[in-house]
């Protein structure tokens, strides 16, 4: 309270100062905008964002995880995590419960409508899910202890492309990290997209979006090599380096438009559910994003 006291004195001895420098003749306009100040307290919740689709008012569900030891000295990153289709949102705090023990990030889990992402594939789903998610970072600026400068994304295979998506039309994110899918030959970056970290992760032996790409689930896929390279390529990256890891590959093309950086990793032996049981995998894409 004292501080926006103090404000208002400021403000009048500026108005004051002002007017008695200037001649009788003079109009001045004086305009102070108003900081919006967070007021909504850091906690596991669930909240409801309001949309229309298809001409029918629907609440959509969007899960809030923080960490146990809550410093409220400190502004957290913020994670979304985008579930495949026929899943939901609780399926991801299961996957991120050992990475949320870290407490270094707040989770954020929205539902996605149907039980899928209108990504551009052949979903029956005909939800705004770009504007879905821009409201749900507008309602988290009530919340104390956000640090909106490093918001990121994580999704696997239908969540994937809907993190492509947004990736390719939004500068909400500054990484995402794309999980069994790739890019599509009808959804490309090119010099007009805002750079993005990305960090992409394929199965060699993933029958449901193959590695080699081609048409499946209503999308043509890239090769996922080609489609690393084509985020690559419109972000102006170096050259890749390649380092082997194992029967694994991980190809980084560094040094890109604002410091962003693009990962491929090719699992040999991974599935389309790769990420199960695989904890460390899940570390080392979080070690990713908070780079940027």
């Amino acid at each position: 309270m004292k501080s926006n006291h103090l404000k208002t004195i400021i403000i009048y001895l500026l108005l004051f100062f002002l007017i008695g420098c200037s001649s009788g003749n003079d109009e001045i306009i004086v305009q102070v905008e108003e900081e919006n100040v967070p007021t909504v307290e850091l906690k596991d919740k669930r909240f409801f964002i309001n949309q229309t689709i298809a001409g029918e008012n629907v609440a959509r569900e969007v899960i809030l995880r923080v960490p146990i030891n809550l410093d409220t000295s400190r502004n957290y990153p913020v994670v979304f995590a985008f579930h495949g289709r026929g899943t939901d949102n609780d399926s991801w705090i299961n996957k991120l419960n050992q990475l949320m023990a870290l407490g270094e990030f707040v989770g954020v889990y929205p539902q996605g409508y149907e039980k899928m992402w209108n990504s551009g594939g052949n979903e029956s789903s005909k939800a705004d899910d770009i504007n879905f998610v821009g409201d749900i970072i507008d309602a988290l600026k009530d919340y104390k202890n956000l640090d909106f400068k490093r918001i990121y994304a994580i999704g696997t295979s239908n969540g994937s492309s809907m993190t492509n998506k947004l990736a390719l039309e939004t500068s909400y994110f500054s990484a995402v990290a794309s999980i069994v899918s790739q890019l599509s030959q009808a959804n490309l970056p090119n010099k007009s997209t805002n750079p993005t970290a990305v960090f992409q992760i394929n199965g060699a032996a993933d029958k449901t979006i193959p590695i080699d790409g081609g048409p499946k689930l209503g999308y043509v896929f890239l090769e996922a090599f080609e489609s690393a390279k084509s985020w690559a390529s419109a972000f102006k990256c170096d050259n890749f380096q390649l380092q082997n890891l194992g029967d694994d590959k991980l190809y980084v093309f560094p040094n890109c438009l604002d410091g962003k950086e693009i990962r491929y990793l090719r699992i040999e032996d991974g599935e389309h559910n790769l990420h199960w049981g695989r904890p460390e995998l899940l570390k080392t894409v979080w070690d990713f994003l908070k780079r940027f």
